[in-house]
């Protein structure tokens, strides 16, 4: 399994002279990532690939993290990140934008922007009500239950609520460009979350394969 964590910059356009096409692209200021750590079945219970990134200072931190991170003989870093699933990675290797390449298929977690609270209209995409005859039910939800049976309101009926601020993750994403000079890995099509938040880029396969 290939991963690597990074920071969304924001998005911009490719322009390639041969084709005269432009692509959409996010660019990710993604590594270097130290690898810290490397769960096994026979240990852990599973596979997995313990990740480090966004180097601190060491006062920024608590002792439980700097021992772990110590142990390991990495330097102190902010973050730390698991990418489940078998691996040929060794503590105190450098996980960078090179074990990527044009082409490979990618999904990318983060969290979305939030937004604050939503009515049902912007949250869940109901229609609104009809705006003349007297009418009072404009931008309400409308009935979430009956009174006398059930006599309460079942679970996950979609109602007004916070949006946004969730883990997402967005699949059938592709790796378009990689700049290992800055560390930049440039992916077809928008990602989740805001400019400057933390993503996690792991590559996709097909659904069933390790």
């Amino acid at each position: 399994m290939k991963g690597i964590v990074g920071r969304k910059l924001g998005m911009t356009q490719v322009f390639d002279s041969d084709t005269g096409r432009v692509t959409p692209v996010t660019v990710i200021e993604a590594g270097p990532c130290p690898v810290v750590q490397v769960k096994t079945v026979a240990t852990d219970g599973y596979d997995a690939v313990q990740l480090a990134f966004d180097a601190v200072a060491e006062r920024k931190l608590t002792k439980g993290e700097i021992g772990h991170l110590r142990t390991n003989g990495v330097e102190p870093h902010r973050r730390l990140v698991e990418f489940r699933g078998g691996s040929e990675l060794t503590v105190g290797e450098t996980v960078t934008v090179e074990a990527f390449q044009p082409g490979d298929s990618v999904k990318v977690s983060g969290v979305s922007i939030g937004k604050g609270f939503a009515g049902t209209i912007k949250r869940h995409r109901f229609h609104r009500g009809p705006k003349t005859h007297g009418s009072h039910n404009v931008r309400k939800p409308g009935s979430i239950g009956a009174s006398a049976t059930p006599s309460r309101v079942f679970k996950g009926m979609k109602m007004a609520g916070r949006l946004g601020g969730k883990r997402v993750t967005q699949v059938g994403l592709v790796v378009h460009e990689i700049d290992a000079e800055q560390g930049l890995l440039l992916v077809k099509g928008a990602v989740p979350g805001p400019k400057n938040g933390i993503v996690e880029v792991r590559e996709e396969r097909a659904h069933g394969k390790h």
